[in-house]
């Protein structure tokens, strides 16, 4: 689905990726409108589906999610994904889940609070109906995390002044 875009909707979804708790106002001083008019771009971009959500982000280790793992599962036969994708949804611990090609079917990212809850995680996927392998790899240490997208280079969807 391609929606273009003009300078300032780039210039507000920019900022909101940087700062989704932005008021409305600041963004009418950054980008050089009325908050009325900022308002009804924002309304229009979220009605486009291109403004999904404002989440705050909050520091796992604070809240004791002390293990971040990345789960290569294998699932078998076209039968059991749907099965899959429903448990996959109902696991709180599972934040992230990928169809993927090469190793494995899916690729899931996950987060608790330790080696043991880790390994009821996964005990639990490895029973799940089609489930015939997976692999694991714990995170020592994060650099980089983030669901900004550089949208200045989707050149395609911006429309030229």
């Amino acid at each position: 689905m391609s929606h273009l875009l003009d300078e300032i909707d780039v210039a507000i979804l920019k900022h909101l990726q940087e700062n989704g708790r932005a008021q409305r106002n600041t963004i009418a001083e950054l980008v050089g409108l009325s908050v009325p008019s900022v308002s009804e771009r924002m309304k229009k971009l979220e009605e486009k589906g291109l403004i999904q959500g404002y989440n705050a982000i909050l520091d796992s280790r604070a809240f004791n999610f002390d293990i971040t793992a990345f789960i290569f599962v294998q699932v078998d036969g076209s039968e059991n994904y749907n099965i899959f994708v429903e448990k996959v949804m109902d696991e709180e611990e599972i934040l992230e889940c990928h169809s993927i090609t090469g190793d494995g079917s899916h690729f899931l990212k996950v987060r608790t609070k330790n080696t043991a809850s880790f390994e009821r995680l996964l005990s639990r996927i490895q029973s799940w109906e089609g489930v015939s392998k997976t692999r694991s790899n714990l995170v020592l240490s994060s650099f980089k995390e983030t669901r900004s997208l550089p949208i200045e280079q989707a050149t395609e969807l911006i429309k030229k002044s």
